[in-house]
């Protein structure tokens, strides 16, 4: 067998391997979570891709149970914090206590449930704005940051925080430097008719099914490392440097949406969010290979929480997603 035949074996292998184990990952969760497919895929994305991913949608419709449950198919530490508007930064991020032994009284760091593989940050937006930011450092940085000492975070450190829409009471929207921590930011639908049922049948029973741990933090961080691997071709990166310079009104690739409604366009976040997640993208599809759909595919949740309206856009209801659509529809694959 030659090198090339070989090493082409070992890839074939690598994502056979990759694939098997997310669709394992994936049936555990949808024993729990029925009807959401497109959501649980995109937060396995921003768990691979070494983001952190934020859910919106109203109460009941399964948001935390999905996180809970995501927990529970990774054997990781897993940690709540449900955010209120009393909450402070130290019950975040922990505080130092005086401890007394036999050498005296000292300072001991008491760490916050912020110290865990898997956060679930429980209604983000209805903290303050001064605790929402207490989680920056730790979502950018992997550290926080208490009284001088920097304590470090075990990898892989992924933060699901889920929010209820902005137009509902107790709401306080997140810091856009915030909202460019996290890799994704997707949509929480209704249920249909069918799923429903479903969820019904499931929670109204007297049997309760039990999802279990298929990987373990180590596959995790091995997945990660594989993603970085998949290949990508100049011009599908470029199609999407592209898309996201189409989201900056002032720039000859914007369209007719953005230069009217955008006051500021995405973050080079938004475009690695992009790329990471198509390559994961490719591999959940048994390749090693990233192609330009697979960029159409992610844009909208990479991107979405990034675009900031201006004045007329936030008057006239103007949706991302629709911004998003237009530039999709107009960017050339070939520049």
């Amino acid at each position: 067998m030659t090198q090339a035949a070989a090493l082409a074996r070992d890839v074939e292998a690598s994502v056979a391997s990759f694939t098997a184990d997310l669709r394992r990952v994936k049936d555990e969760i949808a024993k729990m979570i029925v009807g959401q497919d497109g959501i649980i895929e995109g937060v396995l994305m921003c768990l691979l891709g070494g983001g952190h991913a934020l859910l919106e949608g109203v109460p009941g419709l399964g948001k935390t149970m999905l996180v809970r449950t995501m927990a529970e198919t990774i054997h990781a530490s897993f940690s709540r914090i449900q955010f209120t508007p009393d909450l402070m930064p130290a019950d975040i991020v922990g505080t130092n206590v005086i401890v007394e032994d036999h050498a005296g009284k000292r300072f001991e760091f008491q760490r916050g449930p912020i110290f865990a593989n898997i956060v679930l940050a429980d209604e983000i937006n209805r903290a303050t704005p001064k605790t929402q930011s207490a989680l920056l450092e730790a979502m950018s940085e992997g550290s926080v940051t208490v009284a001088k000492t920097t304590h470090k975070l075990e990898k892989p450190f992924f933060v699901l925080a889920t929010q209820n829409p902005l137009e509902m009471e107790g709401t306080y929207p997140l810091p856009e430097a915030q909202l460019d921590r996290f890799f994704f930011k997707l949509v929480v639908d209704f249920p249909d008719h069918a799923a429903l049922h479903t969820i019904l049948d499931r929670t109204t029973s007297d049997h309760a099914p039990e999802p279990q741990a298929v990987i373990d933090k180590a596959r995790v961080v091995e997945l990660r490392e594989l993603v970085r691997k998949v290949p990508l071709a100049r011009s599908i990166q470029d199609y999407a440097v592209r898309v996201l310079q189409a989201t900056h009104p002032e720039t000859k690739e914007a369209t007719a949406q953005s230069k009217k409604y955008l006051r500021y366009g995405a973050s080079p976040r938004g475009l690695q969010a992009i790329i990471l997640a198509s390559k994961i993208r490719a591999l959940l599809e048994g390749r090693y290979a990233v192609a330009i759909d697979d960029i159409r595919a992610v844009a909208a949740p990479a991107l979405r929480h990034r675009l900031i309206l201006n004045f007329e856009g936030e008057a006239e209801g103007i949706r991302a997603d629709a911004i998003i659509a237009e530039i999709l529809a107009s960017t050339r694959e070939t520049a």
